[in-house]
């Protein structure tokens, strides 16, 4: 199995992308250790994925306090003995608007959870990578490569484009220590957040969802958008020993929308 006996933090574990890539590990033979701000959902992700309770844990988590990171990849190491991986979901997409309208303040919290939370736990999780090497594995967005047309989400854009430029340093100074850091960036992606985007505009319209969505789809090459279960089985790749030769690359996965 494409992640047995190894054990993988994944931070900000919802009912979307992260409890995938935390089921995915569990279903790959791996042990997931789950990490976000509501315990009551990490208790029932954890409850959904693994009813046993014997390939995971969890513990709520805020990526921007350093002590819960250094808790959290802790707790992985007092109840699996290792860290093999750390899947960085956690993220703050909620704020819209572009640069002239913007509230830089904001900004910066945008930035403190998205671009600092990410190398915090990053951080944190490096001394049970060093020990055996393993991989760092970033979800970004394909909007910090290509602005998308039907939202403007800048601040999100610029935190996520920075931590592919820290990618690249992160690949260089954790190399030598058999770590690897890569990034999957997504494009849209059929989930609860892109479901609900589909929802508000067909109701903001008056027209039905499915013209939203085939607006979506129409610019890819493929006939449909991928879900959050394909960027999990990217993630999952990029966290195994398959994928044991890359490192410092970011791969889209978006149907085709943008080809680069």
């Amino acid at each position: 199995m494409l992640l047995a006996g190894k054990t993988v933090v994944v931070s900000g574990v919802g009912a979307g992308l992260g409890h995938r890539i935390a089921e995915t590990v569990v279903r790959d033979g791996g042990s997931a250790v789950l990490g976000a701000r509501t315990a009551d959902r990490l208790a029932k992700s954890a409850a959904d994925i693994d009813p046993e309770g014997l390939r995971t844990a969890h513990l709520a988590t805020d990526i921007t306090d350093e002590a819960q990171c250094e808790a959290l990849a802790a707790l992985a190491l007092e109840r699996f003995g290792r860290i093999d991986a750390v899947v960085h979901v956690a993220a703050w997409d909620s704020y819209f608007g572009g640069v002239e309208d913007a509230d830089l303040a904001t900004w910066q919290s945008v930035l403190d959870v998205n671009l600092l939370g990410t190398l915090r736990m990053t951080r944190a999780c490096l001394p049970g990578l060093k020990e055996r090497g393993g991989s760092v594995v970033v979800i970004g967005t394909q909007s910090s490569v290509a602005a998308p047309s039907q939202v403007r989400q800048a601040a999100y854009a610029a935190s996520k484009g920075a931590l592919t430029s820290a990618m690249y340093s992160m690949a260089r100074e954790f190399g030598p220590h058999r770590i690897r850091v890569n990034t999957v960036l997504p494009g849209w992606m059929w989930g609860p957040p892109v479901q609900a985007y589909v929802r508000f505009t067909a109701h903001s319209e008056g027209i039905p969802e499915a013209e939203v969505l085939g607006r979506l789809t129409e610019r890819m090459a493929l006939p449909e958008l991928a879900t959050d279960g394909d960027v999990a089985e990217a993630a999952a790749f990029l966290a195994s020993d398959r994928a044991r030769a890359i490192t410092g690359q970011s791969l889209l996965v978006n149907a085709g929308e943008l080809m680069r």
